[in-house]
């Protein structure tokens, strides 16, 4: 009996997907009808069982997906240990709501979340805006421009010292494309210029996959990944389920060493006054950014009216 093989999926398209050992050898492989039946789809970053042909000429299968850490809606990926969550300053104008919903769906997936700034050349005032914002939020922030070609080397040391898989995921035009060319040249990926007339991004990237790091930069472990994420415009938290309500408040991480000074334990953080709420006043003085707070409010309100879920 011919013996199965494990890898990790890095890319699938029109149900044919890529798998790569960690010995550096990648097959075409079909899923098995079985998956579909269970309503479960493979993703890149899944850990997988294949089996291979037992005449020469015929397709390999994957049989098994193996446990997942985490999976992702939007972007479609299994097995995320990082997210770069990257935007420009401007064109296109940012939405630190689209950003908070990334950036609060990696923390509930317990997934690393790191902001950063692209374009960084169009507006000094801007980049320290959102620097502010997000580095007072707790998470780390890169600042880069690759029109100046600065910032680069320090994002791509931190890159480097990472296991896993890791991904880059932000609107189009954000110049992410350039960025991943910028930090790793041997990847020649497609960019798009932004249209003049709409200020939306083209889709270069049509489908996620996955880039061994070791092919990228020397030493790296064969274990570990960077992604190429398709660009997308909306999270929609009525349509899909991230996560809970009761979840909302713990993937604002800025917000948890404020809950036991509540005055009510069952408090959302919300509408309640600065003398009620240990957050709401935490705003007031200026530690947590307001605009954090708008985004939270935002989804909130999006979460409140919505049936209970189950995680699958």
């Amino acid at each position: 009996m011919t013996n199965n093989i494990e890898g990790i999926i890095i890319s699938g398209v029109g149900g044919l997907y890529s798998v790569r050992t960690e010995q550096g050898e990648v097959f075409a492989c079909r899923a098995k009808g079985a998956f579909r039946k269970r309503g479960l789809t493979p993703l890149a970053g899944d850990r997988v069982s294949v089996r291979p042909p037992e005449v020469s000429g015929e397709e390999y299968f994957i049989e098994e997906i193996f446990e997942r850490k985490n999976s992702l809606i939007r972007p479609p990926m299994a097995n995320l240990e990082t997210l770069f969550v990257t935007f420009a300053p401007k064109n296109p104008e940012p939405s630190t709501l689209y950003l908070d919903k990334l950036l609060s769906i990696a923390v509930f997936n317990k997934i690393t979340p790191v902001v950063v700034i692209t374009k960084a050349d169009l507006s000094t005032e801007l980049v320290e805006k959102y620097v502010e914002i997000y580095e007072k939020a707790g998470f780390p922030v890169f600042v880069s421009s690759s029109e100046e070609k600065t910032g680069l080397e320090s994002l791509k040391e931190y890159i480097k010292n990472l296991k896993g898989v890791c991904a880059f995921a932000g609107a189009s035009g954000v110049g992410k494309s350039t960025l991943m060319n910028a930090l790793f040249p041997s990847l020649s990926l497609d960019t798009g210029g932004l249209s003049e007339k709409i200020s939306r991004g083209k889709h270069t990237t049509r489908s996620v996959t996955l880039y061994p790091m070791c092919d990228l930069i020397e030493n790296a472990l064969p274990s570990a990944y960077v992604a190429d994420t398709p660009g997308f415009s909306m999270l929609d938290f009525i349509e899909f389920d991230f996560y809970s309500v009761e979840d909302l408040p713990h993937c604002f991480p800025e917000f948890e060493e404020y809950f036991a000074d509540c005055r009510y334990t069952d408090c959302s953080h919300t509408k309640e006054s600065a003398s009620d709420c240990a957050v709401v006043a935490a705003i007031e003085r200026g530690e947590i950014a307001k605009e954090r707070h708008e985004s939270y409010l935002s989804i909130y309100a999006d979460l409140v009216g919505k049936r209970p879920w189950k995680k699958k």
